[in-house]
């Protein structure tokens, strides 16, 4: 009972990939190949036929024929199963079932045969153990790579420490030229800043929001020293025209940047701001106060439905542009839902809070900072976890289907009517594929990205009038499994704490200054595993 050959060849007898386990001349086993073809009948359904000397077991893939060729005292049913284990493992590690695929391909297969036959008899292993088997790790490859990361490193240090001269020669020169100047100003003079300040040296409050702020007085003093501290003077905020320094090296240091980028090297620049420079503004809020209502999804769904995972978190955040515009209180009003937990900065007063939804701080004389980054200054945190799969803004239902040596996936969304959702993408992961899947309807648009090998279902709006859609596309046979997970991204502006600003009310008269509200729900981590 022995296996002469694993082939697989061409409908006209072309062989492709050819593995004999016993000692053949190649006129020979060439010659039972050519033969095969000229063998095949139409109409029929077995999968063997015999001759004098040999017999031939074979499956149709595609195109081609995967062929084993054996003695006639060989057992039938166990070169059935061989056959069925090679039939599996050919597409593992061919992207295409042609002539064109199995030729890129031809050594990683006859190393897969190589595993399931010996010496012309089967091994007892599964797929899994053969892919296993085949992954070989070689020390010279791992040793290389470890000397070439080694380089890289050293290339970023060097480039670091070029980076760090050009700076400190700039700094030197402007220092130089502004030496006499800056002194004068400096000499006996000093500056007094009250309010926030995230870059104070001097604070009285150990209190505040965030890190490195605090409410109360701060005082901050310039004077001349070898190595400045602090804000230089206003006067000496821009260095004259013309007088920047320019060295040699600027222009090789650049080229130096662009070798690494050409190389593939992600390069991140490190700009630092020189003397009476100061860092790039985002562009500010237009109206005097802004509150940012923000809640971001963590949610994880099963395939067969049911919720794995359902975690909310929200944030109300305040930005003031200027500090007179600070003495205020906040009232807001929430929609009620009792799932959620609200919890206040420390420096809020939580009496006035819990009793007439007003945020105002402790200490009335105090202002709310000002100039912060971002979207300013959090005053109330939520968090909400569920288990009730009724609260899932989206939910999405994968039915894949293998039929022949095609897989039919059919995906459908569906939205309830809580939410409208804006600029919604449903990523499906996809095996490597040499050409995009055939998309056969799709209620939206949808785009192939082969360097990720990902499909990208896009709706731009989900509301009333398409509350549930569906997409359904065409790609080679593969393990349903590999088309998880499915990442879902999407925004709107519902909320489900629907958290709404009321009024601004200001502490020391006057009118109530303008103020404008933005809210934003947008998933963090949304799958379907």
């Amino acid at each position: 009972m022995v296996v002469l050959a694993a082939s697989i060849i061409s409908k006209s007898g072309k062989a492709l990939v050819s593995r004999q386990f016993v000692d053949m001349s190649r006129i020979r086993i060439e010659g039972y190949l050519a033969a095969f073809p000229k063998l095949v009948g139409t109409g029929k359904q077995h999968t063997y036929i015999e001759t004098e000397n040999v017999r031939y077991v074979y499956q149709p893939i595609e195109s081609l024929y995967l062929l084993l060729v054996t003695n006639k005292q060989s057992n039938i049913l166990e070169d059935l199963e061989t056959l069925r284990l090679l039939s599996k493992l050919v597409p593992e590690y061919s992207y295409s079932l042609d002539e064109e695929g199995i030729g890129h391909t031809a050594f990683e297969i006859l190393f897969a045969f190589d595993e399931v036959i010996s010496l012309g008899h089967r091994e007892n292993v599964t797929v899994a153990q053969v892919k296993q088997y085949c992954e070989m790790e070689s020390h010279e490859e791992r040793l290389h790579k470890l000397v070439l990361q080694s380089k890289i490193n050293e290339t970023k240090d060097v480039m670091k420490r070029k980076a760090s001269e050009i700076d400190k020669s700039k700094i030197e020169k402007t220092r130089g030229e502004k030496g006499g100047f800056m002194s004068l100003q400096s000499m006996g003079s000093g500056r007094i800043d009250t309010g926030f300040g995230s870059d104070t040296s001097i604070s009285s409050s150990s209190g505040g929001f965030g890190s490195g702020s605090g409410f109360g007085l701060s005082t901050e003093v310039d004077s001349f020293s070898s190595k400045p501290k602090g804000r230089p003077p206003a006067s000496a905020s821009a260095p004259p025209k013309g007088l920047g320094m320019k060295l040699g090296k600027t222009q090789k240091t650049n080229q130096f940047l662009e070798s690494l980028k050409a190389e593939g090297e992600v390069i991140v620049e490190d700009v630092r701001p020189s003397i009476g420079q100061s860092k790039p503004a985002a562009l500010p809020p237009s109206d005097p106060v802004t509150l940012t209502v923000e809640e971001k999804l963590n949610i994880t769904l099963k395939q067969d439905g049911g919720i794995g995972n359902f975690d909310l978190q929200g944030t109300l955040s305040l930005q003031i542009l200027n500090q007179d515009d600070g003495f205020i209180q906040v009232q807001i009003e929430t929609g009620g839902n009792p799932g959620i937990l609200f919890k206040t900065h420390p420096n809020i007063n939580k009496e006035l809070f819990s009793g007439e939804n007003i945020l105002g701080l402790k200490d009335p004389n105090r202002p709310f900072p000002t100039g912060q980054a971002g979207d300013g200054v959090s005053l109330v945190k939520w968090r909400m976890q569920s288990a009730d799969e009724s609260l899932v803004p989206l939910s999405i239902n994968c039915w894949p289907s293998v039929s022949g040596n095609e897989t039919y996936v059919n995906l459908e969304y569906e939205a309830p009517p809580m939410f409208e959702l804006q600029n919604v993408v449903i990523a499906i992961p996809l095996p490597a594929l040499r050409d995009a899947p055939k998309v056969q309807q799709i209620d939206g648009e949808w785009r192939y990205d082969s360097r990720k090998s990902i499909l990208e279902w896009s709706i731009i709006l989900i509301d009333n009038n398409n509350r549930s859609g569906s997409m359904e596309f065409v790609i080679p046979a593969v393990d349903t499994s590999d088309l998880f997970p499915i990442s879902v991204r999407f925004t709107s502006t519902s909320t489900f704490s629907d958290l709404k600003v009321v009024n601004v009310l200001p502490l020391r008269g006057g009118n109530p200054p303008k103020f404008s509200q933005r809210t934003l729900l947008s998933t963090e981590n949304y799958q379907v595993v």
